[in-house]
């Protein structure tokens, strides 16, 4: 996400706040309730670089969001009863449920404990080779090559060039330039220059599902908490849009199985990796639906209606997002105000 963006967010939320607008149309933008995403839930490193910031909130702040939600009258319920509530159409306070996205250990140690408190259910949305640490978490090892790195060389389309990253900006500006040259490419293109940039620097491609995510041993463990569900989440995370139908399938399929085989469950929801427009599409939510899942969740912003009884492999959802860690964001994002400009647009 780049600064100007955030920034412009930023405002977005601070002016909702201040002009009364969220309190206004919550009637109108706030439909039946919400699925929160979420990644990371653990203490602020303070790091100067740090691109993946978007994919970590702090526990003080999601502790802040449960109780305002719960001021603002939502429900905390489980993804089976949020589907009954948006598949009957009726739900007589807003509801509200929480998702966690491929298996960190620090949701278990920093956010369960603030589920307990408040009551709040959520699912785990589990990917396969992370829990067996053997999966690569290319978006980390990106950011950590260009962490430890003075200098990359990279081909952006224009041949090879060099690109400075001996500060904290300069790491910044070379992060936006490669990931966004890579997330528009082959995903084996991705996969194989993320490698090199990390053999470069030697970065253990293995090291970060090993760090932060839970294993299978531990996810039997959690799994067992009353407030807690297993969703699937793919093998490998992959960008499924980039793959071709058979594999796409097997990655949803194999996934799924994989918790059944290890933890005894059946994970009948699934949330797609990465989850934008661009990373999952019709075909995906067509696999999705074939393969028996009662919901699949993407990252497209939105709550949910009775219209998306019709849609239930595409579901969005609203992110919990680092850049916005204050409470004019949680007031918008739990009134659904800025996403009535959203599906305007949508209708044009």
């Amino acid at each position: 996400m780049t600064g100007v963006r955030t920034t412009f967010i930023r405002a977005t939320f601070a002016a909702l706040d201040r002009s009364g607008a969220n309190r206004a149309l919550r009637s109108r933008a706030q439909g039946l309730g919400a699925v929160l995403t979420l990644h990371h839930v653990r203490p602020w490193s303070g790091n100067g670089f740090a691109p993946n910031r978007l994919l970590e909130i702090t526990p003080e702040f999601l502790d802040l969001t449960l109780t305002r939600a719960r001021a603002l009258g939502f429900d905390f319920v489980s993804l089976d009863e949020a589907w009954r509530r948006v598949t009957t159409g009726v739900s007589y306070r807003p509801f509200l449920h929480l998702a966690f996205d491929d298996g960190y250990r620090d949701v278990r140690d920093h956010a369960l404990p603030i589920l307990e408190r408040h009551g709040a259910p959520a699912t785990l949305y589990v990917t396969s080779r992370f829990a067996g640490h053997t999966g690569e978490i290319w978006w980390l090892a990106l950011e950590e090559a260009i962490s430890r790195a003075r200098r990359v060389y990279v081909d952006l389309g224009r041949g090879d060039a060099v690109l400075d990253t001996g500060s904290n900006a300069a790491k910044q500006a070379a992060w936006n330039a490669i990931y966004w040259r890579l997330r528009s490419g082959p995903y084996d293109t991705l996969l194989n220059e993320v490698r090199r940039l990390g053999d470069e620097q030697k970065v253990d491609p293995l090291s970060f599902a090993r760090e932060l995510c839970m294993s299978w041993e531990e996810l039997r463990t959690v799994s067992r908490h009353p407030l807690v569900a297993i969703g699937a989440h793919t093998v490998s995370h992959p960008i499924l849009a980039k793959l071709d139908d058979a594999k796409a399938r097997e990655e949803m399929a194999e996934g799924r199985d994989a918790i059944q085989r290890e933890l005894g469950l059946e994970a009948s929801h699934f949330a797609y990796p990465v989850g934008d427009r661009s990373a999952a599409g019709p075909r995906d939510y067509a696999i999705a639906a074939e393969l028996g899942f009662t919901t699949a969740v993407t990252t497209r912003p939105g709550h949910l209606t009775k219209a998306h009884a019709a849609t239930a492999t595409a579901l969005p959802r609203v992110s919990l997002n680092g850049h916005f860690q204050t409470p004019a964001a949680i007031d918008a994002l739990l009134s659904g105000t800025p996403f009535l400009g959203l599906r305007a647009l949508r209708r044009r």
